[in-house]
C-alpha cells in the first residue's frame, strides 16, 4: 500500500507516546494551539468549540470524549474540529487532578463521603467493574450467574459522583478557556489578515510595475526612430 507506514512501531513505543507524545507534551500543546488558531469561522464559533471540548474532558466518558465534544459543539453552534482538538486538555497528565477535583465535587453535591485516600482504591473499582463485565459476558452463553457486585459499587461511588460533580468545575473550565481564547484568536486572525493584504498589496505593485515596465517598452519600440 502506497501510504502504509513502513517502519511499524513496536506496541510498547504506541502505547508509551499515548502517555507521552514524540517531542513531548509541549510541543504537542503547541501544535494544538497552533491548529486552533489557524481554523475558519468567527472566533466565538471557535471558541464555543473550545469550551465544548474543555467540558468534555470533566465527564466520565473517556472513550467517547470526541463524540460527547462533536454533540455539544452541534449543539452550541461552534467548530466542531476546535471541540475535537480541545478535549486534548484532558491528558495523562491532566486526569488525575480532573477526576478527584470532579469525585470531590459530585460526593460534596450528592451528600457522601470522598475519603483522603479513596484515590488508590480507583483503580481497585475499575478493576472490578471490569472483571464483572468480562465475568457477565461469558454468563450469558454458560450457566454462571451474572455478577453485578463491583459494577454496583463503581456506579454508586465513582461514574455517578464523577459525573454530577464533572459539570460545575466543567463549566468553569470550559468558560475560562472561552474568554481567554476569543481575543486571542481575533488578534491572531487580524495579524494573519494584515499579513494576507500586506502579500496581496505587494503582488498588486510588482504586477502594476511589470505592467508599467511592459508599456514603457512598448512605447520604446513603437517610436519611430529618426
Amino acid at each position: 500500500m502506497v501510504f502504509k507506514r513502513r517502519d511499524r512501531r513496536p506496541i510498547i513505543q504506541a502505547l508509551g507516546e499515548l502517555f507521552y507524545p514524540r517531542g513531548g507534551w509541549g510541543r504537542a500543546a503547541r501544535y494544538v494551539q497552533h491548529r486552533l488558531r489557524r481554523l475558519p469561522g468567527t472566533p466565538e464559533t471557535i471558541a464555543r468549540g473550545i469550551w465544548a471540548g474543555v467540558f468534555t474532558t470533566f465527564t466520565p466518558f473517556y472513550s467517547l470524549h470526541f463524540l460527547v465534544a462533536a454533540v455539544l459543539a452541534r449543539v452550541l453552534n461552534g467548530n466542531l474540529l476546535a471541540a475535537l482538538l480541545a478535549t486534548f486538555f484532558g491528558n495523562p497528565l491532566t486526569y488525575l487532578p480532573i477526576g478527584v477535583v470532579s469525585l470531590k465535587t459530585g460526593h460534596f453535591l450528592l451528600g457522601t463521603e470522598f475519603e483522603a485516600g479513596e484515590t488508590k482504591t480507583l483503580g481497585r473499582k475499575f478493576a472490578d467493574a471490569g472483571a464483572d463485565l468480562w465475568h457477565n459476558f461469558f454468563a450469558i452463553f454458560t450457566d454462571e450467574v451474572a455478577d453485578w457486585h463491583g459494577l454496583t459499587i463503581f456506579y454508586d461511588e465513582v461514574f455517578y459522583p464523577y459525573l454530577i460533580g464533572g459539570i460545575l468545575p466543567g463549566i468553569i473550565a470550559g468558560t475560562v478557556a472561552y474568554y481567554l481564547s476569543v481575543p486571542v484568536i481575533r488578534a491572531y486572525q487580524k495579524r494573519r489578515s494584515a499579513r494576507f493584504q500586506k502579500k496581496i498589496m505587494q503582488v498588486r505593485a510588482m504586477a502594476e510595475e511589470q505592467v508599467a515596465r511592459t508599456q514603457v517598452e512598448q512605447a520604446k519600440k513603437d517610436t519611430p526612430k529618426s
